[in-house]
């Protein structure tokens, strides 16, 4: 095999016209995906006359006359991602969409469920021994060339040469057509703000030694920016682009606390611009395999730390996802998206993440719906969703009932339309119907008092104001306090917390009342540990405050961090000091008070400290 193959390449060299003549009436016609697409075959196959030709593939770039209007009659496409180049052909009825997980296209080539005739692919020239690579597009190009009747090969020299599960030997190939040519760039327009606030709260969920799926898009690329602080990240992924490499350079990306594939990028295409060709060719960082195995959901989660980034066009209040069409016009594909979600799902500490623009059109339509528009379809079902995120937020959805869904996708919504959301939340009994409107919809959530702050003990908490949506915590926090630590905060020994006396808690207006929440990560949630608030009192200007903390949590730290920064705050709103209301036997809370350098009035009545902190103007 490596011993004659170059007797046999010069044989095998043809035109694009002469090569094209396999091509049969009736036939099933490959072509090759993304930045990969043999641009000068596909060119050739308007001249080529005959009829009755199916056209399958994935995404594709670049030209597509074959999905022209005046082809309409020679050929017609069956697309499984429709790209650009194809949608106005699938949304006017001239082609076909077919939807269908990614990691299972390869299987209906070989199978024979979906025979290929011929395949046009873009591959390097070929080694010494024969083998060439497919490069920038291995995919299901690979299986379909494996599949195929005859395969006719672009080989291009300027096509990079990448490695892993990606070359077929020139023997494979019936004829080939040679063109010299740059490989399409696909280069993203610069992120707009919106990508960035979403990009900056997807960072932060993405720990340091975590394994990523990054893609490509304005979302990715603003991510990979916020990313840059980071440590130890890996790459497994369907698809990359040009981020990566400034990720990789700078060391945030080096893939040596990989569980599978440690030290190596693992992909399956890339879509970028020459420099990224450039940094591919032969560099054995980079692994390109099938998509039968990039995206296979149990390779997928044998990656710790897997955090699954894919983006929705619509999401329903009660979780379910629609990613590939607008209503009932189909837009792009089902992709790989459910592959990398339930991938990262069962990875160990995974993250699947769902990522999506609060709004369409302007701003005149909000993309987080009661119900999905008429003939949309469920891409990611309720039940594999976990986290949601728009520039407003995350929500945190698996496990949770529909009332808590609602709630934290509506409080993640635009709020131009969160009115209405909890309108029709309240209409469809997904949500109490005493659920107060103010805190979710007119009050502006202070995003910029969430702190971090580290312990003596070398851990970290998180303390930020306290949202509608944490209400379950707070309750799960109140039946974790001992007695005493009940009789302290209360001053009684209550026994239940129903939702009746926790919505006033959690619903605030951050104003004339502010409330934090100390919170720490379990098992990709969040928990809540303690928390302070305070009341101002508009007569005097004072505002009386209270602090709680879990038991276990006590004696750490937690409480001064509550208490101090719940100083900061009332201080920027202009309260002029705190009133506290301690008992007698409560030394912990007496001394943190007493710790403050702010002047201190403190008066006894019928075993109750009165303290009262005068702030300095």
């Amino acid at each position: 095999m490596t011993s004659d193959w170059r007797e046999k390449y010069a044989e095998k060299i043809k035109t694009p016209e002469e090569a094209l003549q396999v091509l049969q009436p009736g036939d099933r016609i490959f072509i090759g995906s993304a930045c990969g697409t043999p641009q000068k075959l596909v060119k050739a196959l308007a001249e080529r006359p005959v009829e009755d030709v199916e056209v399958t593939h994935l995404l594709t770039l670049g030209v597509a006359h074959y999905a022209e209007e005046a082809l309409a009659g020679r050929y017609r496409v069956n697309s499984f991602f429709i790209s650009a180049n194809v949608r106005e052909a699938v949304q006017k009825g001239r082609a076909d969409y077919t939807p269908i997980f990614l990691s299972e296209i390869p299987r209906l080539f070989h199978s024979g469920r979906l025979p290929i005739d011929v395949a046009l692919i873009q591959i390097t020239p070929p080694d010494e021994y024969g083998f060439c690579s497919l490069g920038v597009s291995v995919d299901i190009t690979k299986p379909a060339a494996e599949a195929a009747k005859h395969v006719i090969a672009e080989v291009n020299p300027q096509m990079p040469r990448t490695l892993g599960d990606s070359f077929i030997h020139i023997s494979q190939i019936e004829s080939i057509v040679e063109n010299d040519a740059p490989i399409y760039e696909f280069l993203t327009p610069g992120e707009s703000e919106v990508a960035r606030r979403i990009a900056k709260n997807v960072a932060e969920l993405i720990a340091d030694g975590s394994t990523i799926q990054v893609g490509y898009g304005g979302i990715p690329n603003a991510l990979l920016y916020y990313l840059k602080d980071k440590k130890d990240l890996g790459v497994h992924t369907e698809v990359f682009s040009d981020g990566i490499i400034d990720l990789i350079e700078s060391g945030v990306i080096n893939n040596k606390r990989k569980t599978l594939h440690p030290g190596k990028v693992i992909a399956s295409f890339a879509m970028g611009s020459k420099r990224l060709y450039q940094y591919l060719h032969n560099n054995p960082m980079f692994e390109f395999h099938p998509v039968d195995y990039t995206n296979d959901p149990f390779v997928i989660a044998r990656n710790d730390r897997m955090v699954a980034i894919n983006s929705a066009l619509e999401i329903d209040l009660t979780g379910q996802v629609c990613a590939d069409s607008v209503g009932s016009m189909f837009y792009s594909g089902i992709g790989g998206q459910l592959d990398f979600i339930r991938g990262a799902a069962r990875s160990k500490d995974g993250k699947p993440i769902i990522v999506l623009k609060s709004t369409r059109n302007n701003d005149q339509f909000s993309r987080i719906v009661p119900v999905l528009s008429e003939g949309a379809g469920v891409v990611t079902s309720r039940g594999d969703v976990h986290y949601v995120v728009t520039e407003w937020g995350v929500a945190y959805l698996h496990g949770k009932s529909i009332r808590e869904r609602a709630l934290a996708l509506i409080s993640i919504a635009h709020p131009k339309f969160r009115a209405e959301l909890l309108r029709e939340a309240k209409r469809r009994n997904f949500i109490y119907q005493d659920q107060p409107e103010e805190a979710l919809v007119s009050a502006r959530y202070p995003e910029e008092f969430e702190t971090k702050v580290k312990l003596a003990d070398g851990s970290q908490i998180l303390i930020r104001p306290i949202k509608p949506t944490d209400e379950p915590e707070m309750r799960e926090l109140f039946y974790s306090f001992s007695r005493d630590t009940i009789f302290y905060r209360y001053f009684s020994y209550i026994k239940a917390m129903p939702h009746e006396k926790l919505t006033k808690f959690v619903n605030i207006d951050y104003e004339k009342e502010m409330a934090l929440v100390a919170v720490i990560r379990r098992n990709g949630e969040e928990q809540i540990i303690g928390s302070s608030r305070y009341y101002v009192d508009p007569a005097t200007g004072l505002a009386e405050f209270a602090i709680e903390v879990q038991d276990e949590y006590q004696n750490k730290g937690v409480g001064t961090a509550l208490f101090n920064h719940l100083i900061r705050i009332a201080r920027i709103k202009g309260v002029k000091g705190f009133v506290g209301y301690v008992l007698d036997s409560n030394t912990r809370a007496y001394r943190l008070v007493t710790k403050t350098p702010f002047p201190l009035e403190t008066k006894w009545e019928d075993g109750v400290y009165i303290l009262t902190l005068r702030f300095e103007k």
